[in-house]
């Protein structure tokens, strides 16, 4: 049986396939060569923990395969300055539209309007969306473990870095966090959701956070919605946090940025 991944990997694919018949390669690259370069997505969450607080990635999410419909009607650029207010580090924006709602126009928008990095989430299996997400304005990517093997992904990794990008590498399990650190790209993204099973439990980050060297640098993901669910993380060594569908859910945006910003951290 099929699980929500599967499914979405294979409309990814059907995607990359009609986006190469409409583009190539050379022209997004030749876009992204014409943009200034792209804002140190990285940097900013380091500077973040430097300064002692937590380094938040707050993302723009409108819908999911396990919540539905999370916030009918979003304004997009709004949620966003609310987050840059409250202090978030970073933004990320669902660009999957089947499954979450999302589009490179939402990315677009929010884009001209927001100084902060932002990280393109999707689904990446080839080498066009990279040059899409850079000609875009993105200054970071996400490669999921689950969907890549190594040989690929260190392909889209070393692409990425050639365009000026940044990459989460995101993981699951204790396998793909081995995985992660042999390839040795420093941002190690552990996702609290099985995107299998579509079940989310903070344990994940607890039981993975352990293998992870001192050298990387833990973003822990899904499930984070409280001051109370950051303190108990950061007692496994995450300091950075991807939080989505909680804030997205909220009306005091700002100011519950600005609480988790800094919970924990007295």
């Amino acid at each position: 049986m099929s699980s929500a991944l599967d499914k979405i990997i294979a409309y990814k694919t059907d995607e990359v396939t009609a986006l190469k018949r409409r583009e190539t390669l050379a022209a997004f690259e030749r876009r992204a060569s014409d943009l200034p370069p792209a804002r140190g997505f990285r940097a900013a969450l380091t500077a973040k923990t430097e300064s002692g607080q937590n380094g938040l990635i707050c993302e723009i999410k409108r819908k999911s395969p396990s919540a539905g419909d999370i916030l009918v009607g979003a304004d997009p650029v709004d949620i966003a300055r609310q987050y840059e207010r409250g202090g978030a580090a970073c933004l990320s924006v669902l660009t999957d539209r089947p499954s979450f709602g999302g589009s490179l126009a939402d990315f677009a928008a929010i884009r001209r309007s927001i100084a902060l990095p932002m990280l393109r989430k999707d689904f990446m299996i080839d080498e066009i969306q990279i040059a899409e997400s850079r000609a875009a304005g993105a200054d970071c990517v996400l490669m999921i473990l689950s969907v890549l093997d190594d040989v690929k992904c260190l392909e889209l990794c070393a692409q990425s870095a050639e365009l000026g990008m940044d990459v989460l590498i995101e993981t699951h399990d204790a396998e793909e966090v081995d995985r992660a650190i042999e390839l040795g790209f420093p941002l190690l993204g552990i996702n609290n959701r099985d995107l299998k099973r579509m079940v989310t439990d903070l344990a994940t980050t607890e039981q993975l956070a352990p293998r992870v060297p001192g050298q990387f640098e833990i973003v822990s993901e899904s499930g984070v919605s409280k001051p109370e669910d950051i303190q108990r993380l950061r007692r496994f060594g995450a300091t950075r946090f991807l939080i989505g569908e909680s804030l997205m859910k909220r009306k005091d945006r700002e100011s519950y940025v600005k609480r988790l910003v800094f919970a924990g951290t007295d």
